[in-house]
């Protein structure tokens, strides 16, 4: 159903999950956001590493610059021109509006390309990539806004910019060169050991990812961009048992997807979602027609790409499951408005990729 009518399985799941849920057919009570927070927080550690193994570098070099440049500054632009609007829309104070910007300003590398897959689009003028590299890389940049905003209205104090500059810096660069350390070296024990059982090779897979993703976290750097920095590495080089390493990541990437949204499927309260709606569809509006275009255009100003390129980018910022992931995240914050937040991000994403998308 999904392939052939071009709508992505996030919106099959998250059906069965708000079906299952305490509102639906079944009627399962489940609440509880802080297994929702991990399993999305595991999840979204295969998702980012199985999309770092299906990047070529090779292809994402021409447009590694303009790639990097969308998945930083577009997203901080995106978030800031949601907040403007939310902060009116729904009486928030900045930082509660900018942490709803932060959730949402993220795209969907599975929606986007679970839809240009299903009708065929072929697309010129590196487009492809930089959709590839940006849908796949922008996470790690929402997630550290999303925590960054937590923190400060946890300690109802806002850090000076040089301080949030720092972070920024000591996030990315540990996570950037993590990724690469564990990248290189992934191949090189592949190729050196010789395990009898080739199943074993993607247990040693999980562990290493695992592993990365811990230690990174613990020596403060982001993890998330760790793991997705170390599959695109891992992927440059050839080993042994690659395609089938390669080919098992995306089955784990698939289930992980699939866990998850209905996780977040039964987390949800339908019956609480009409009285929203309208809210969430001017956000959809304001985020398709507004924000992400500023977005793409400031980041792509000085680029190569045409006026229609640019258009097309901006059009094809779908959202997916980090941000209902992050939405889960505003729980830890605080808000008396977390609930709200969590069903117009919810919202949000459904009108993205079944309308929009």
């Amino acid at each position: 159903v999904s392939d052939r009518f071009g709508i992505p399985s996030l919106v099959v799941f998250l059906a069965v999950g708000m079906l299952a849920g305490s509102d639906g057919l079944l009627g399962l009570d489940f609440n509880n956001r802080q297994i929702a927070q991990d399993v999305g927080t595991i999840a979204l550690i295969f998702i980012l590493y199985a999309g770092g193994l299906d990047t070529n570098l090779k292809s994402i070099r021409p447009v590694m610059v303009n790639g990097i440049i969308l998945a930083t500054l577009g997203v901080v632009l995106t978030a800031g021109m949601i907040a403007v609007l939310v902060k009116y829309l729904l009486g928030l104070d900045w930082l509660e509006a900018l942490l709803f910007g932060s959730i949402i300003s993220s795209t969907d590398a599975a929606a986007v390309f679970a839809i240009l897959g299903a009708k065929e689009i072929s697309l010129r003028n590196n487009i492809r990539p930089l959709l590839e590299l940006e849908s796949g890389s922008n996470d790690p940049m929402a997630i550290f806004l999303t925590m960054s905003i937590i923190s400060m209205i946890s300690a109802s104090q806002i850090p000076q910019g040089s301080e949030i500059l720092l972070a920024l810096l000591k996030q990315f660069g540990i996570g950037i060169a993590a990724g690469y350390l564990f990248g290189i070296l992934l191949p090189a024990i592949f190729n050196r050991l010789r395990l009898k059982i080739w199943g074993l090779y993607p247990v040693f897979s999980i562990a290493w990812i695992l592993l990365l993703y811990t230690l990174c976290v613990k020596v403060g750097g982001n993890g998330y961009l760790a793991v997705y920095i170390a599959g695109i590495f891992i992927n440059k080089k050839e080993f042994a048992h690659k395609k089938n390493l390669v080919g098992f990541h995306d089955g784990v990437a698939w289930t992980m997807q699939i866990v998850v949204f209905l996780t977040l499927g039964l987390l949800v309260f339908p019956s609480e979602l009409p009285k929203i709606a309208l809210i969430a569809l001017g956000l959809s509006i304001w985020l398709a027609l507004v924000a992400r275009p500023l977005g793409v255009f400031a980041s792509l100003a000085f680029s190569k790409f045409s006026l229609n390129d640019k258009i097309f980018v901006s059009w094809v910022g779908l959202r997916g499951v980090v941000p209902i992931v992050l939405a889960t995240y505003a729980y830890a914050s605080g808000s008396p408005h977390a609930n709200t937040i969590f069903n117009i991000v919810f919202f949000m994403v459904l009108i993205s990729i079944t309308a929009q998308g």
